[in-house]
């Protein structure tokens, strides 16, 4: 028998933490999409690629996804793909995955929505969040 999930509504996320690579270039100084998007997962522990904002989900998916990260309690980061076309096609790309949203967790794909909801139900989630160093 299925878990019932009860979420609270996304609240404000703290983006997590990013580091200074001088080696990284953004588009702007001659730098790829993929390279972007590369930077943006290995800099930060949890990241979310998904229609909108925590606080203003444009998906019903990524509104579930980001509850879900919400309800952990963890900082992520998150990228709006709808305010790049570049970004929401690479991300794609990059992850060999067709829909959005996408979760990366320690530089890792770990799925889209329906993933991300199947294993916080099975408690896999919480075990990888933990894992988190």
């Amino acid at each position: 028998m299925a878990k019932k999930l009860s979420l609270p509504i996304a609240g404000q996320s703290a983006p997590a933490p990013t580091t200074n690579d001088s080696n990284h270039k953004t588009r702007s100084e001659g730098g790829d999409v993929q390279s972007e998007i590369a930077h943006t997962v290995e800099t930060n522990a949890i990241v979310l690629f998904m229609k909108g904002s925590p606080q203003w989900p444009q998906c019903g998916f990524s509104a579930r996804a980001a509850q879900i990260l919400d309800s952990l309690n963890v900082p992520f980061a998150h990228v709006n793909v709808l305010d790049d076309p570049a970004i929401r096609n690479g991300v794609k790309e990059f992850s060999n995955w067709p829909t959005i949203p996408q979760v990366y967790v320690n530089g890792e794909f770990l799925g889209g929505s329906d993933i991300l909801l199947e294993s916080y139900q099975n408690g896999e989630l919480q075990e990888i969040i933990n894992e988190i160093g």
